[in-house]
């Protein structure tokens, strides 16, 4: 063997413990063995689940056929059953015979050594082509649990002096059994580390089905989060001007940041339904404003009481009936949970509250509105009281805790640190940890601006309706210059039309409205010649 056919071995002896696309390890399995014994053809099949041969990969040099594997074009050749229709192995054809029989088979001429084999698929071949398959190597790939999973075929040996087609050597034969044979393995591990990854990330999915079970509110931003997150990670990653130019973003990053961005709510499993879905001020169990509109009932009745009983005149009691009229509608619009309520509404529900008095069975004279609906009511922003605010935020701490617990692999020990800083701010007044921007990843703080702006224009909470781009994009601005969002990265938002790419796929319609840039607060227009690195 010369030193050049040595260093190719050796080659690919550490492709098939590094290489971790199949295809491409296929293909240098089939290249390596073709140099080894300077074969003119060769085809590689894989052994499918429902008991057929499948073709992988099909090369012929002196024909300039290339079929299959990474790049080339698919083979549209038909699978081969390696079982006859009475259930029986086939031992009729090359291949399946190997494959049942776990042995090489060398064939020196094939027109004529062979005739224990049925070969019409191989004539109609060299018909068609204008073809003569002559010496056949035919290798079961056999990996080290004793499983054949392939098998490796090899055709016409070709003279490197001569260039004639000869016979394959024994030689050949040894050194393809081992190289079949530790492709099997690589093959196999290979495989067994796909299915692990698939079987984690079905997994990492049951949970979030779980959560969307759960509250369907919440669901839709576990899967879209992940989403915008990889959007603007691969807008820094490619965007060559500014702070953040030298990032760089591997196929293996990429991979650590969406597990994490699948999973930077796993937490929320532990969160109440009751307080992750509270559409309303008064929503608990149930909505409790149906409670306050019967007391109303009862005191209406109280006072058409009265007038029948002319202890008040009937004027007064349509004024009573119509301010309890408004009254009740203004508590209403409180428990929608506005933007932003005012100091002159919450002195009106104190003073409502003050003002009607009802009576119960027993006779008990009570307040028209308890203590604990009067702390809904007056809740300034949104649908949470501070209490229940705290059992929200607590869901990235129950995150940061499960992840914590987990025995990371090396190339994704990050996963709970990207996951567990989405609440953290730039100034450092976030939770749960209180971080600073110089004490987060950048992937960490990627997650921060898209789970912040997926809830802005998310259209499926029950408290809020979608904000159009431009309100959000006006909000998330805002935030930038209050110092919750990085900077830099809202730059690259912007640059790069991050927002535009997650709309378009999102959004409603009627949320995709114009935006004027210059109207962002904090918006930093890129310099006269920067060039938008991808288009939506």
């Amino acid at each position: 063997m010369t030193i050049d056919m040595l260093n190719k071995l050796l080659n690919i002896c550490t492709a098939l413990s590094t290489e971790k696309d199949i295809s491409l390890l296929l293909e240098k399995i089939l290249g390596a063995a073709m140099d080894v014994t300077n074969a003119d053809a060769a085809s590689i099949y894989r052994a499918s689940e429902n008991k057929n041969l499948v073709f992988e990969i099909v090369h012929n040099k002196s024909k300039g056929i290339h079929l299959g594997g990474k790049s080339a074009a698919p083979i549209k050749a038909g699978l081969i059953p390696l079982f006859n229709s009475d259930g029986t192995p086939d031992l009729s054809r090359v291949v399946c015979n190997a494959f049942h029989r776990m042995e090489t088979i060398n064939i020196a001429d094939a027109y004529n050594d062979s005739i224990e084999f049925d070969l019409s698929g191989t004539h109609e071949f060299d018909a068609a082509n204008q073809y003569h398959s002559k010496s056949f190597l035919t290798i079961p790939m056999k990996n080290h649990e004793s499983e054949i999973i392939g098998v490796l075929q090899l055709i016409n040996a070709i003279d490197r002096e001569t260039g004639e087609i000869t016979s394959f050597l024994k030689s050949d034969e040894l050194i393809v059994e081992a190289l079949a044979s530790q492709a099997a393995v690589a093959i196999t591990n290979r495989m067994l580390i796909n299915h692990l990854e698939n079987l984690f990330e079905s997994f990492i999915s049951l949970i979030n089905k779980a959560i969307d079970d759960k509250s369907p509110h919440t669901g839709g931003h576990c899967n879209r989060v992940p989403d915008l997150t990889m959007m603007l990670a691969d807008a820094v990653n490619r965007c060559s001007y500014g702070p953040l130019s030298s990032f760089t973003l591997s196929e293996e990053d990429r991979h650590e940041l969406k597990i994490a961005g699948l999973l930077h709510d796993c937490g929320k499993i532990t969160t109440p339904v009751h307080v992750v879905d509270k559409a309303t001020k008064l929503e608990g169990i149930f909505d409790r404003i149906g409670l306050i509109e019967t007391r109303a009932e009862i005191i209406f009745r109280d006072i058409k009481i009265a007038q029948s009983n002319n202890l008040i005149s009937k004027k007064l009691a349509s004024d009573q009936h119509q301010q309890l009229i408004e009254d009740c509608n203004f508590l209403n619009h409180c428990n929608i949970g506005v933007e932003s309520m005012q100091d002159a509404d919450i002195e009106r529900v104190h003073s409502i509250s003050a003002n009607y008095r009802w009576e119960d069975l027993s006779g008990k004279i009570h307040p028209f509105l308890s203590n604990k609906e009067i702390e809904n009511l007056t809740i300034r922003a949104g649908t949470l009281t501070p209490n229940e605010r705290l059992i929200i935020n607590h869901h990235i701490e129950s995150t940061i805790a499960m992840l914590e617990e987990l025995p990371w692999p090396k190339h994704l020990k990050n996963v709970p640190e990207y996951a567990g800083g989405h609440h953290e701010r730039m100034d450092g007044k976030g939770y749960p940890k209180g971080l600073k921007r110089t004490e987060m990843s950048i992937q960490a703080r990627c997650m921060g601006i898209a789970d912040i702006f997926e809830a802005l224009t998310a259209k499926d909470r029950p408290y809020k309706k979608g904000k159009t781009l431009s309100e959000s994009l006006e909000i998330l601005g805002k935030m930038k210059l209050g110092q919750h969002v990085d900077p830099d990265l809202f730059d690259i938002f912007i640059w790069e039309k991050v927002y535009e790419e997650y709309a378009h796929k999102f959004l409603d319609e009627s949320q995709i409205d114009i935006v004027d840039l210059n109207k962002i607060p904090g918006y930093n227009p890129p310099p006269a010649d920067y060039q938008f690195s991808k288009g939506v």
